[in-house]
């Protein structure tokens, strides 16, 4: 479901994520990116360091509206094994400035 995905920033850090690619997710955000997770505003580094990379974490995308910029996706990894969850984006001169994500 990934080709609903047509923002271009969000299509790179899906698909960076599924592949475990830290390099190329971090270039998908601006340098000042934030995130939250069900509603708490995080540490996105070591978010994602614990709940994508070092779990093998994988999106699987259900539905996509706004070019990519709302999503519902089956999320998995090793830690919480799969849950539906939702993601928002909001991009900036084509990177993800900030997302939120919690279950859907």
């Amino acid at each position: 479901m990934t080709d609903q995905i047509t923002d271009p920033a969000v299509r790179a850090f899906v698909d960076a994520l599924n592949a475990g690619d830290r390099t190329a997710f971090r270039a998908a955000l601006t340098p000042d990116a934030s995130m939250s997770d069900d509603g708490t505003d995080r540490d996105l580094d070591d978010w994602t360091e614990r709940e994508i990379f070092s779990s093998q974490g994988h999106l699987e995308v259900e539905t996509a509206g706004d070019g990519g910029r709302t999503i519902v996706a089956n999320y998995s990894n090793s830690t919480w094994g799969a849950m539906r969850t939702r993601w928002t984006f909001t991009v900036r001169d084509g990177k993800i400035v900030r997302f939120e994500t919690g279950q859907a």
